[in-house]
């Protein structure tokens, strides 16, 4: 299976290629290709519709200022089952895309045990035995997989609520909504670790590039595999560098107060 999944995978790639393209500059290394970065703001466009427009049919009193972006309330109500297929027909599309690299791995599990250093920033420089995923990324990942199924499944059976139990459309209702909390929950910290949290993130998937700096600090594993160089001793020789330049310029700042 996936060796299947890698071969449709590659196919998908070249075509992307095709119509678009990613300039690697010097000091860059690529991160994320066409396809990739092509799936990514789909599934996301995809998401965000699906949430505004949900929260206007959850509560229309609370966010009736949501309704007039999709021409009112009966059309909300219409478009949202299909914001919700398109999401999981992308979704699917990008799931094949990452199979391989978000497979669950005793790395991971060691990353889990470090999470309080992690986001107390404690390390300035990630375990050398991360690749190209950590295991936040791959849980976030993993947890859209379980959101994906649950929207689609509730989804279709609140979309044909004549076709089954009354009972099971109210328990699709409920699923459904925790199903979409838990991906708010994800979206949210998913928006503050590429931004924010971790400066240079956010342009690997709009130029699909990241700064070697980045990599050997984020992920020192897959730096290691696509440039064959030790990152902690590229780490070192950049702070060491930092170090130099900044006792150069205190020297000239001294030598200008005399």
């Amino acid at each position: 299976m996936s060796t299947a999944i890698d071969k449709f995978d590659e196919g998908m790639r070249r075509r992307a290629d095709r119509v678009g393209m990613t300039t690697v500059h010097r000091g860059e290394l690529l991160r994320h290709p066409v396809y990739t970065r092509l799936l990514h703001w789909l599934v996301a466009i995809a998401f965000v519709l699906s949430l505004l427009s949900g929260f206007a049919l959850y509560s229309p009193w609370l966010f009736r200022f949501l309704t007039p972006i999709f021409g009112g309330g009966p059309m909300a109500r219409f478009l949202h089952p299909w914001f919700g297929l398109f999401f999981d027909i992308f979704f699917l599309f990008q799931f094949l895309n990452w199979f391989a690299p978000m497979a669950w791995t005793d790395v991971d599990r060691r990353w889990l045990n470090r999470i309080k250093q992690y986001l107390t920033n404690e390390d300035k420089v990630e375990s050398a035995e991360v690749g190209f995923f950590n295991g936040g990324q791959k849980l976030y990942f993993w947890s859209i997989v379980l959101s994906g199924v649950l929207f689609i499944v509730t989804g279709l059976l609140m979309w044909f609520d004549h076709v089954v139990p009354r009972w099971i459309v109210a328990v699709s209702y409920v699923v459904h909504d925790l199903a979409a909390l838990l991906m708010l929950a994800g979206f949210i910290i998913h928006i503050y670790e590429g931004t924010a949290a971790m400066p240079g993130t956010f342009r690997a998937m709009t130029n699909g590039t990241v700064t070697r700096k980045w990599a050997w600090t984020h992920h020192p594993a897959w730096y290691r595999d696509v440039t064959g160089r030790d990152p902690r001793e590229d780490y070192e020789r950049e702070k060491w560098g930092q170090a130099e330049r900044q006792r150069v310029i205190e020297e000239r700042e001294r030598e200008g107060e005399f």
